[in-house]
């Protein structure tokens, strides 16, 4: 379910990417053109949303309480639950992932300044959204076989991730380089790496809310879900703040006809380092996330089957 949820995620993401700067265009250039399509697309959005949240039913209280020996195991309080959370560290390390996969897509998304002012041509930006998510799209597609056959989420994401990592290095090269079809290609290796950890994330969760039911004794699923989301807002309003203070640091000004030296070189560190920076730590994260072994270990102590 995770995986078909992030093919339409991505998809989306592929259309938005390839026509705004199009649109932009359309609508006039400057400011006020890119503040009008923002405009546009929240308005989708809020229509979207409004309708896929309207179309949530609940299930009956008897359904969701079958299997539940004893009630009181799932009621808790906002500080109990908290405390619940923190003591988990698988939970503690999914967060901290969810932050820098947040400040990867903002240094990403500031690509558009890049192929503006590095690449000379603002709709490369178009053309290196279909090197991600295409490849994105398919690993997502193969994730739940691959799943199955290394009999668990905890090898693909880790070797997923060390690729991504090795091919974000690769980008690099090529950036300097000068070669934007060698970009484009490490490029899409790294999404290909990337694209099962999105997939199978919920299911990663859902086995931290299984390790804290097996060390506290507590069911924590709907609180985990939703301080998980927590960690995509927090880490998507710092990183694209940052962004705003990397380019303000560099003396970039948007309305000038060339930028200086250093915001140039401010855009390589922002597009070709940074995420980089970010793949590897996330991959760190990932290698010690080893939840479903965790668990596994507690149910054979426990007798549970």
């Amino acid at each position: 379910m995770g995986s078909y949820r992030f093919i339409f995620v991505f998809s989306t993401s592929l259309i938005i990417q390839s026509i705004t700067v199009a649109f932009v265009d359309v609508c006039g250039g400057g400011a006020a053109a890119w503040r009008f399509v923002a405009i546009i697309y929240a308005l989708i959005g809020l229509v979207v949303n409004t309708i896929s949240g309207l179309s949530v039913k609940e299930l009956p209280e008897e359904e969701l309480n079958s299997g539940i020996e004893n009630d009181e195991e799932k009621k808790y309080g906002l500080v109990q639950a908290f405390k619940l959370l923190v003591k988990n560290k698988y939970y503690m390390m999914i967060c901290g992932t969810y932050i820098l996969q947040q400040l990867y897509s903002a240094m990403i998304g500031a690509g558009i300044y890049y192929c503006t002012w590095v690449l000379k041509n603002k709709n490369l930006f178009g053309v290196f959204a279909w090197a991600v998510n295409i490849p994105l799209i398919i690993a997502l597609i193969f994730t739940p076989t691959l799943v199955g056959k290394w009999k668990g989420m905890y090898k693909l994401n880790k070797r997923g991730y060390i690729l991504a990592t090795i091919a974000r290095a690769l980008v690099i090269v090529a950036g300097y380089m000068g070669s934007v079809p060698l970009m484009m290609l490490f490029t899409a290796v790294a999404a290909l790496g990337q694209g099962p950890w999105q997939g199978d994330m919920n299911a990663v969760i859902a086995e931290c809310s299984e390790y804290t039911y097996l060390t506290q004794g507590k069911r924590v699923d709907g609180t985990m879900y939703s301080c998980t989301s927590l960690g995509i807002k927090i880490g998507g309003g710092i990183g694209t703040a940052i962004v705003g203070w990397l380019l303000e640091i560099s003396g970039y000004v948007g309305t000038n006809a060339t930028q200086p030296a250093s915001a140039i070189t401010m855009l390589q560190v922002m597009y070709l380092w940074l995420p980089f920076v970010f793949e590897i730590l996330i991959t760190i994260l990932l290698s010690k996330m080893n939840v479903e072994a965790a668990n596994e270990k507690l149910r054979r102590e426990k007798g549970i089957e």
